[in-house]
């Protein structure tokens, strides 16, 4: 089930999970979901001469990565086809006994922009700041600011705790991020 804004609110407040800090609670917290505020930190590739990126070699990213830090008041230009990692102001915590999934807001949508590419799925025990997959799927440029609401967290109800949740236990690689934080695929045990 899907936690509703009083379910949200009464979690909230009796802190076993954690969202924040919301610069307006009244604003941000929605029907079925919370809005994420969008971070000034972005991380871009560049790539107009590699032929490909080795996912097991982290040199790799290293190399066809950069950090970009947008000052306040100023925008992040999304052009056609570009694709960032971005991150939520918000750091969340996630109790064992709900999962969450992190959706592109309908207006940040309706520019061609979204969020996630694959990774919308938030487990049971995962702390930090979440990483945005950014894409420009239209034919213009988009300019994103940081502190606007791009996207937005929704809560379900688990069956039962995880036995396991994310985290040091399970050797989790993404546990307390800050900012956007590139693959690291590299360190999977196959």
């Amino acid at each position: 089930m899907i936690l509703s804004d009083r379910d949200l609110r009464a979690r909230l407040q009796h802190g076993d999970l954690e969202v924040g800090p919301l610069s307006d609670p009244e604003l941000q917290i929605q029907p079925a979901s919370i809005d994420l505020r969008l971070s000034n930190r972005f991380v871009v590739y560049k790539l107009p001469h590699v032929p490909c990126i080795d996912a097991r070699d982290p040199a790799d990213l290293d190399r066809y990565t950069t950090v970009v830090d947008i000052p306040d008041g100023d925008a992040f230009i999304m052009h056609p086809g570009e694709f960032a990692l971005g991150s939520t102001v918000e750091v969340v915590r996630i109790p064992s006994d709900l999962v969450a999934r992190v959706e592109g807001r309908s207006s940040i949508g309706r520019l061609a922009i979204v969020v996630h590419a694959t990774a919308g799925f938030i487990d049971p025990g995962f702390e930090g700041q979440i990483t945005l997959e950014l894409s420009n799927l239209g034919r213009c440029a988009v300019k994103l600011y940081p502190g606007m609401r791009i996207s937005q967290l929704v809560l379900h109800t688990m069956t039962s705790p995880a036995e396991r949740p994310y985290g040091p236990a399970r050797g989790s690689k993404y546990q307390h991020q800050r900012g956007p934080v590139p693959s690291r695929l590299h360190t999977d045990k196959d």
